[in-house]
């Protein structure tokens, strides 16, 4: 109840006493925290990050705090967890509100990879090599991690895709279909060597004989909203424009765009354009307006308002709540994984960091 009248009390504040209590937080806990926020964070919570950046860059950062304590992750909670994964033994991550999850972490849990592995083991000769997309729980990084795999990320999908085949014949790819059909499409593996793994109606491992790599059948429900026809309106309105959408979208999106790329890569992307472009994106309405504001001299619009919920749910009443809590000498919002977890999950981390 307690905690409940304290946010109470925050959301009470205005917009200014909200960003002078942040600020005063900050100044008054030094270099004992680092804020860490992910690019679909609402503006009003990264204009206080100390980085900002995609799910690589965060986790590399992560990885590099030497003088913070603390690490307060502005994000959804597999991003904290793994910068508590990768973070040092003393140091404690934070996440403003522990309710911010992403939906398709949890798509694929660990009986059902289980189940898909041993499964697709017997059935192939060759080896099989599981890589996991970033955007998952620690648990199944610990299952990839056992069975000698790794993480990826949007940004280096296909290095890790490369990577694997170096290690074995077969992928299995969890828990995004999209990122993975789209960059195995990308490297030239034809369409029916591509595999689909529901786990909710697990296919005959007999219809997967001549599949390279198995996807998982989980999304993204920000980038799946995206349509083809969309593409084409944008093609219709503003000719010459340049449309770049996360791989995270169906293929059919990403065949009709001009740029499939990672957060990171849309970013710099823009940066790079030259001053009048037009830009369509299909990421994230977030990033899309942030970049509009950054770039005044482009046109920079979104395929269309496609955002986030889970991202959004962090404001400056949770960022306050856990950085007055530090002050005080509370710390608020713990975000912890158990040893063994942490272990495997790490292994496959540092894979991808070595292969990236």
């Amino acid at each position: 109840m307690r905690d409940v009248a304290l946010l109470a009390r925050y959301t009470q504040m205005s917009e200014t006493e909200l960003v002078t209590a942040i600020q005063q937080a900050k100044q008054s806990l030094g270099r004992s925290v680092t804020i860490l926020g992910h690019h679909y964070q609402r503006d009003e919570v990264i204009q206080f990050a100390d980085y900002r950046g995609d799910s690589l860059e965060l986790l590399r950062r992560a990885a590099q705090i030497e003088e913070a304590r603390y690490i307060v992750f502005c994000g959804v909670h597999f991003m904290a967890e793994t910068a508590a994964i990768l973070c040092k033994p003393e140091q404690v991550v934070i996440q403003p509100v522990i309710e911010a999850m992403c939906p398709m972490a949890h798509m694929a849990n660990v009986a059902d990879a289980e189940r898909a592995w041993e499964e697709l083991s017997a059935l192939w000769p060759g080896k099989l090599v599981p890589i996991t997309y970033q955007n998952s729980t620690a648990a199944l990084k610990a299952f990839v991690g056992r069975r000698g795999g790794a993480v990826c990320t949007s940004a280096n999908a296909s290095k890790l895709f490369k990577w694997a085949f170096q290690k074995g014949d077969h992928i299995l790819f969890t828990p995004d279909e999209h990122l993975g059909t789209n960059t195995a499409l990308a490297m030239g593996i034809p369409s029916e060597e591509i595999g689909i793994w529901d786990p909710l109606h697990p296919p005959k491992p007999e219809s997967l004989a001549r599949c390279r790599i198995v996807v998982w059948k989980g999304f993204c429900y920000v980038h799946t909203a995206f349509t083809p026809e969309e593409v084409d309106e944008v093609r219709r309105k503003y000719p010459g424009a340049l449309i770049i959408v996360h791989p995270e979208c169906v293929r059919e999106v990403v065949a009709k765009a001009d740029l499939a790329a990672s957060t990171s890569g849309i970013v710099q992307a823009v940066e790079r354009a030259p001053k009048g472009a037009v830009i369509a994106i299909g990421t994230e309405w977030h990033l899309v307006h942030r970049l509009q504001q950054e770039h005044p001299d482009k046109t920079v619009i979104p395929l269309h308002h496609s955002v986030c919920v889970n991202m959004a749910m962090t404001r400056m009443p949770h960022l306050l709540y856990v950085l007055e809590g530090l002050v005080q000498g509370e710390v608020r919002n713990v975000v912890s994984v158990d040893p063994e977890t942490a272990q495997w999950a790490r292994l496959a981390l540092e894979r991808m960091l070595e292969a990236s």
